[in-house]
């Protein structure tokens, strides 16, 4: 197995500056909050009762943290929606935000002429990319929206420019008013992202968290655990699984996972070789959560199967969940090194989408 602490290495697996876009997360929020005045969003498209978004992978890992952390303020549901259809509820009472951040992807641009046939009120999220058609969509039809440079995402993957794609999206949805957000907290959560980062980069060789984490996992399929708020991010550190450190993984929620999924955890025998669960703790979730979670830990060690666990120290919700992002893309990081691959390259999707264009 990889030394976690041999940096040597870490530079033949590391060959697009993933670890710099993961060190830059509070760089790219910076940037999303110093452009935050470009960004007009008209008047009445507050006057709205639902936001529908369609965007694939890394494109709506932001609306589903936005969704989970701001859900008891939302004024109005957030669906998320991608592919190539429109549900039927879509109309002119419709936030419909198209999400993609090459904006070449071709489920979202799909729907374009439906969603605006319908009535609804469009907004869309993409990158400075030349090759953008959201982008040249957006100038042609004078669609509101936010347009990033992505000066602090040098791998150029959206999974790792996810700050600008989930606070770019939180500034959009904040001005079409279905919540508000704090600057002075904003800048708060820089700060405390900038220090925890020091203890979890390569650098860090004593008492890192997230090389810690990586080692328990390595060899196993990570089961995702988390609750409420945190809900999005579970579905954010599934995918980094995926694509950072070519490893299966999935998730699960509390209190839902405790109604059918003890009982599966006997059989096959090889869950006890194969499996470990990852447990995401949070002071934040309901006292209730906080007991299950406890009590979930315990029969699954008496399942014989694995448990890791991380306790995050945030004081709200949205800096648990940037830090919970930030910790994640870490571990994903690292369980990619162990596992001898180059954590940029998708070659799988790579050949998907080559065969699906033919």
């Amino acid at each position: 197995m990889l030394n976690l602490n041999d940096l040597k290495q870490f530079k033949k697996l590391d060959t697009e500056r993933v670890s710099e876009s993961i060190e830059l997360l509070p760089d790219q929020i910076r940037q999303v909050l110093d452009e935050e005045h470009l960004i007009k969003i008209p008047r009445e498209y507050s006057q709205i009762n639902k936001v529908v978004v369609n965007g694939m992978g890394g494109s709506n890992l932001g609306a589903r943290i936005i969704k989970a952390v701001f859900n008891e303020q939302l004024k109005s549901p957030i669906i998320i929606a991608p592919g190539y259809e429109v549900p039927n509820f879509v109309d002119k009472n419709t936030l419909f935000l198209i999400s993609s951040y090459s904006g070449t992807t071709e489920e979202p641009l799909s729907v374009y002429k439906e969603v605006k046939k319908r009535g609804a009120k469009i907004i869309a999220f993409t990158t400075d990319n030349p090759k953008s058609k959201l982008k040249d969509l957006m100038l042609r039809d004078n669609i509101p929206g936010y347009i990033a440079k992505p000066e602090f995402n040098p791998s150029n993957q959206p999974r790792l420019g996810i700050g600008y794609s989930m606070f770019g999206i939180m500034i959009l949805l904040a001005k079409a008013g279905l919540f508000k957000i704090n600057p002075k907290e904003i800048k708060e959560i820089i700060a405390n992202l900038e220090i925890w980062d020091r203890e979890l980069r390569p650098t860090a060789k004593i008492n890192n968290q997230a090389k810690k984490i990586a080692t328990q996992i390595y060899g196993r399929e990570p089961i995702i655990i988390a609750a409420e708020f945190l809900d999005g991010n579970s579905h954010v550190l599934r995918n980094q699984f995926c694509e950072n450190s070519k490893n299966f993984a999935s998730y699960l929620s509390l209190p839902e996972l405790n109604h059918y999924t003890m009982e599966g955890l006997s059989n096959p025998k090889t869950n006890k070789n194969n499996l470990i669960f990852f447990f995401v703790n949070s002071n934040l979730c309901h006292p209730r959560i906080q007991k299950r979670s406890n009590l979930t830990k315990q029969v699954i060690k008496k399942n014989g199967v694995k448990t890791s666990e991380y306790t995050l120290k945030g004081t709200n919700k949205l800096m648990q969940s940037f830090e919970f992002l930030q910790i994640g893309s870490w571990i994903t990081y690292y369980l990619g090194m162990l596992n001898g691959v180059d954590p940029v390259k998708i070659p799988w999707v790579d050949w998907f989408k080559k065969e699906l264009d033919k």
